[in-house]
């Protein structure tokens, strides 16, 4: 997201610190941050933040801002702390949890959603827990601010706090009955059906150096190791860090068992994967931060992929069926197949030159 990249909700969130409504402090805390062009016009200068999805995190580096972990934030600290919550409830009450106890002794915490995202809930989330709240609508979303010294209920922010801690979701078609996992990660209390799917597809002689791109909690490549006896290493690679340290768990013990090293990277796919690999599976994500399509994304996953395919080497990708895939597939492979389709899905097979 570049600095001209118009982000509603980044610039509700920014809005009455640019008209004078509100002070801005020497220093302050962003959670979930995001680059864009009312974060420059507001000035970097003391900030802090935190960004698991690792694109916006480079980006936010890059401009010198100090990232944080969001697991283990200083208590009282910061004079302001800005929110962009997540759309999943569990996640973003536990955002708002982290942020009243980040915020230092008569502080501000702002926050912001656009009201298609759950602008409205999430105010009244900020309500229940931190008291009396001010709501302003700007750019279809809601900024909302608050002091919650006074006002914040101690019990429900510790309760929050641990609303999207991981946990083990038991799943009977998952290798080993269950999965680590936590709200707010993609198909996060379930198997993705398009997951499901390609997972059924693949064959059973898949060998050599695997690479699963876009891996989320790591469902596609527990499958590879339960069923596919030939691989000899593994590799995932996920843009959020969140996603990824649930994989890690997840593979920990079925690779042991089978003596397979894995290695996860976080890692946005979109700026490509060193290989080379024997063959790459794949469920490509076709949105970003936002709602709105993106199938750029998916299409850049392929490139990705032949990139860092073995020359014959296989791709195969489960995608959405109305996804404008095929003309990236044909630039990047010499043979294209659609192995199955079904319940609105497409199962490809891909082989390089």
């Amino acid at each position: 997201m570049s600095s001209a990249h118009h982000d509603p909700a980044l610039d509700a969130l920014l809005h009455p610190f640019a008209s004078g409504l509100l002070p801005w402090p020497e220093r302050a805390l962003f959670l979930r941050a995001r680059e864009g062009a009312a974060l420059h016009a507001q000035g970097l200068r003391g900030l802090a933040a935190t960004q698991p999805f690792r694109s916006e995190a480079v980006r936010l580096q890059r401009l010198g801002v100090e990232l944080l972990d969001e697991e283990a934030l200083p208590a009282r600290q910061f004079p302001l702390v800005l929110v962009l919550p997540p759309r999943q409830r569990e996640e973003a009450r536990a955002l708002l949890a982290r942020a009243c106890a980040a915020v230092a002794p008569g502080g501000r915490v702002v926050i912001a959603a656009a009201n298609d995202e759950g602008g409205k809930s999430r105010e009244s989330e900020l309500k229940q827990l931190a008291g009396a709240v001010n709501t302003a609508s700007k750019y279809h979303c809601r900024v909302c601010w608050t002091q919650p010294e006074a006002g914040c209920d101690p019990a429900l922010q510790a309760q929050w706090a641990q609303a999207d801690a991981p946990r083990w979701q038991t799943c009977d078609d998952v290798p080993g009955g269950g999965f680590h996992t936590r709200p707010g990660v993609f198909a996060w209390d379930r198997v993705d059906a398009a997951s499901a799917l390609l997972a059924a597809a693949l064959p059973v002689d898949l060998r050599g150096r695997v690479a699963d791109l876009g891996a989320g909690w790591g469902y596609l490549s527990l499958q590879v190791l339960a069923r596919c006896m030939q691989v000899t290493a593994l590799e995932l690679f996920e843009a959020d860090a969140r996603a990824l340290m649930l994989a890690d768990a997840n593979l920990a013990a079925p690779a042991r068992a089978r003596g397979v090293p894995v290695r996860c990277h976080w890692h946005d796919v979109v700026d490509g994967v060193m290989g080379p690999f024997d063959a790459v599976v794949c469920n490509p994500p076709f949105h970003a931060l936002g709602r709105g399509e993106r199938p750029d994304i998916g299409r850049a996953f392929i490139a990705a992929a032949a990139r860092a395919l073995r020359p014959g080497g296989a791709l195969w990708l489960v995608a959405n069926r109305h996804l404008p895939y095929e003309e990236a597939l044909g630039a990047g492979f010499r043979q294209v197949e659609v192995v199955t389709q079904q319940g609105g899905f497409k199962i490809i097979r891909a082989v390089t030159a």
